[in-house]
C-alpha cells in the first residue's frame, strides 16, 4: 500500500475527494447498479453484439464484470497517471476491434463514438437510477453534479466530453433519441440468461441463489418500462422497486465501510493513504 501523504500534495486523480462521484462510487449499491448497466447496455444490438463477436462473454462474463469495476475504481480513485493510463489501455483495444452486422454484413469499429456514447450513458444512468432508489442521498443538484462530472470518464474511453450529457436533462433526452434503436436481439438474451443463471461452481450454486440471483432480480426490476417490453418479461411496479432498494441499500450499508473496502484491488484504500483519511468517502460529504 502506497505511504500516507499529505492530502494537500497528494495526487487527487481524476475526480478527487470534494467530487459526488468519490462520494458514491464508495458505496456497496454500485454493484447493484452495475449489473443494471448490463441488463441496459445489452439493449443496444450493435453495442451487445461488439462484445459477444470480441469475447467469450459465456465463459469469461465473471472475468469481464471484474475488469470493469476495476477500471471504475482506478478511473475514481486511482492517481491521474493510473487513470490516463487505464483509459489509454481501452481505447487502444477499442480501436482492434469490430464487428459484423449478420443483416446487412456491415463491419464496424466497437469504437463508434455512439456506440461509445450508449455504453456511458447506460452506466450512468444506472448508477445514479441505484444510488438514488437505495436512498443515498443524493439532491437534485448533485445528482446534475455527478453526471457533469462524468464527461471526465467519457474521455478517458474517447468520448468528446462536449457531446456527452451533462445533467440528467440532457441524459434524459439522449435516452428519448436512442430508444428506437434499441431490441432484444440472440446476443442480449444470452446477456440475460447469463444474468440471470450465471454459470456456477456447484459448490457454490446456493450462494448464487440467495446473493446474486437476489441482485440480478432487482437490477432488472430496476430498468424502466421499455427496457422490461424489450426483455419480455414484466417488472414490479416502481412502488415496490423502491422499497426493495431501499432495504437493499440499508442492509448493505450496514456492513461496515472498512471490511467491505478491504475486498481486491483496495481502490479505496489504497486512495486514503495516498491523501490522508479526510478523503474518506461518506454520503454526508455529497451536500459540501
Amino acid at each position: 500500500m502506497d505511504a500516507p501523504s499529505d492530502p494537500l500534495t497528494g495526487d487527487p486523480g481524476l475526480f478527487g475527494p470534494a467530487s459526488v462521484t468519490w462520494q458514491a462510487h464508495g458505496d456497496p449499491v454500485m454493484w447493484i447498479a452495475g449489473i443494471r448497466a448490463l441488463y441496459l447496455q445489452a439493449l443496444h444490438p450493435r453495442a451487445v453484439r461488439g462484445v459477444m463477436q470480441n469475447s467469450d462473454f459465456r465463459k469469461d462474463a465473471w472475468g469481464r464484470l471484474i475488469r470493469t469495476a476495476n477500471f471504475v475504481g482506478t478511473t475514481t480513485y486511482g492517481t491521474t497517471e493510473a487513470a490516463e493510463k487505464a483509459g489509454a489501455r481501452v481505447r487502444r483495444i477499442h480501436s482492434l476491434l469490430s464487428a459484423t452486422d449478420p443483416d446487412t454484413g456491415e463491419r464496424y469499429g466497437v469504437d463508434e463514438p455512439g456506440l461509445l456514447l450508449w455504453v456511458h450513458c447506460a452506466e450512468i444512468d444506472s448508477y445514479l437510477h441505484i444510488l438514488r432508489g437505495s436512498g443515498y442521498p443524493l439532491t437534485e443538484a448533485a445528482a446534475d453534479r455527478y453526471v457533469g462530472e462524468h464527461r471526465v470518464s467519457a474521455r478517458l474511453v474517447g468520448l468528446d466530453p462536449a457531446e456527452v450529457p451533462g445533467n440528467r436533462a440532457e441524459l434524459a433526452a439522449y435516452f428519448e433519441t436512442v430508444r428506437p434503436e434499441l431490441a432484444a436481439g440472440p446476443e442480449t438474451q444470452d446477456v440475460d440468461d447469463f444474468l440471470r443463471r450465471p454459470p456456477t461452481h456447484p459448490l457454490l450454486v446456493p450462494a448464487r441463489e440467495a446473493l446474486w440471483r437476489r441482485a440480478a432480480n432487482l437490477a432488472y426490476a430496476s430498468l424502466p418500462p421499455y427496457a422490461h417490453e424489450l426483455y419480455g418479461r414484466p417488472g414490479p411496479a416502481p412502488a415496490v422497486v423502491t422499497r426493495r432498494l431501499r432495504l437493499t441499500g440499508t442492509l448493505l450499508r450496514c456492513v461496515p465501510a472498512r471490511l467491505r473496502w478491504q475486498l481486491p484491488p483496495k481502490h479505496i484504500l489504497r486512495a486514503m493513504s495516498r491523501l490522508g483519511p479526510g478523503s474518506r468517502p461518506a454520503p454526508y460529504k455529497v451536500g459540501r
